[in-house]
């Protein structure tokens, strides 16, 4: 399935996974504070910057890669998880897919140093699925500048990021031709960080409220022409959920390993419980759920890694749908299996099971996804 230099990058982050994450993903869970040092071990790793092309300075990684680093650090953490390849979709993908050669050139060197966070700020407390009724707004400003306003929402890492995505309004109407995209300096007068999120899992990725008061921002942030940014926005979504599963893949592969080491060394009735059969019985179905949940992924990424994107919104869906709700059954079951224990904190499958729920609810929740498959099919 993998080359052997993907081969190689993926025992590279089993080893990191084993040393730097897995001892302190309970910590970050319980503290729900972000992990600077991760980040910054990451920088020096190159895994915030996993797509920047070679000749923009970064590793020059696809899709694949990507997917292999969120399944290995999702196994520990899905929190590092998220935030290995973190620039994808505030900044490198909006970037090589809308931005100008002059802005690749400023925005994706910066990526590659290791030393930025970013975020996109699309959701709104109005707002979530139907991103077509958001209200921030972006009002030119003679030639320029625009002038931003508005509020976000659930911003995942927002309350860190050094860059952050913004989508606005830049006329009026419910059109998608009104929203236009600006990558925006969260140094800039104006920007205000509001309210932390409290959250059931993923602790240790802040999610927070941003705030744009008359912010004004030049013109050259904005990325594509005015009124692109929500066709944008839809393929930086497509190629970005496989991602999401790989995260949850990872989620899925951890919790069942944790399952089934607790279920060998546990006995009861004078027999390892994992010598019952309705346990086999259990363990079998998790596997091979698991087993073609990657298969369905890592296809998924071959394919679009070939350049051939015209199942893109299609297998992004596909992907990102199946295997989190796998991943929500797969860490449901691993704490049924481990009963009291898998209910413990002391073991880290009710984190988990905690913790997929979440990717079956952002980039478009699953019931959007299944949207999606069922227009593409009826089209097709």
């Amino acid at each position: 399935m993998f080359t052997e230099e993907q081969k190689s990058f993926r025992d590279m982050l089993r080893k990191v996974t084993e040393k730097e994450v897995a001892p302190i993903a309970s910590r970050i869970d319980e503290t729900d504070e972000f992990p600077y040092e991760l980040a910054e071990l990451f920088g020096e790793l190159g895994l915030l910057s996993l797509w920047v092309p070679e000749e923009y300075g970064g590793a020059g990684g696809d899709l694949t890669t990507v997917c292999i680093a969120k399944e290995e650090l999702g196994r520990a953490s899905l929190t590092a998880s998220a935030l290995a390849a973190n620039n994808s979709i505030g900044l490198i993908l909006p970037v090589l897919h809308m931005g100008t050669e002059e802005q690749k050139q400023k925005y994706l060197p910066i990526s590659a140093s290791g030393k930025v966070i970013t975020a996109i700020g699309m959701t709104e407390p109005g707002t979530g699925s139907d991103v077509r009724s958001m209200k921030t707004f972006a009002k030119r400003q003679g030639n320029d500048s625009y002038v931003i306003n508005g509020q976000k929402s659930w911003i995942t890492w927002g309350g860190v990021a050094d860059y952050v995505l913004v989508f606005a309004k830049t006329s009026e109407g419910t059109s998608s031709d009104s929203i236009s995209a600006f990558l925006v300096d969260t140094k800039t007068p104006g920007f205000r960080v509001g309210r932390k999120e409290r959250k059931m899992g993923r602790n240790g990725a802040p999610n927070h409220e941003l705030f744009f008061e008359d912010m004004v921002v030049p013109a050259d942030c904005m990325l594509g022409e005015e009124g692109t940014g929500f066709k944008g926005c839809m393929k930086i979504l497509d190629l970005n959920r496989p991602t999401v599963a790989g995260s949850s893949l990872g989620l899925a592969q951890g919790a069942l390993d944790t399952a089934l080491a607790f279920a060998k060394e546990r006995v009861q009735f004078g027999r390892a419980v994992s010598q019952f059969q309705g346990m086999q019985f259990k363990f079998a179905d998790m596997h091979m759920k698991t087993e073609a949940a990657r298969a369905l992924l890592y296809s998924v990424c071959a394919e679009i890694d070939s350049g051939d994107h015209s199942r893109l919104a299609m297998l992004g869906a596909v992907s990102k749908c199946y295997v989190t709700d796998v991943a929500m059954e797969v860490t449901t079951e691993a704490v049924q299996a481990m009963g009291s224990a898998g209910y413990s904190k002391e073991y880290p499958v009710e984190r988990m099971m905690r913790d997929a729920k979440l990717n079956q609810i952002l980039e478009g929740t699953n019931e959007i996804q299944r949207m999606i498959i069922g227009r593409n099919l009826a089209a097709a």
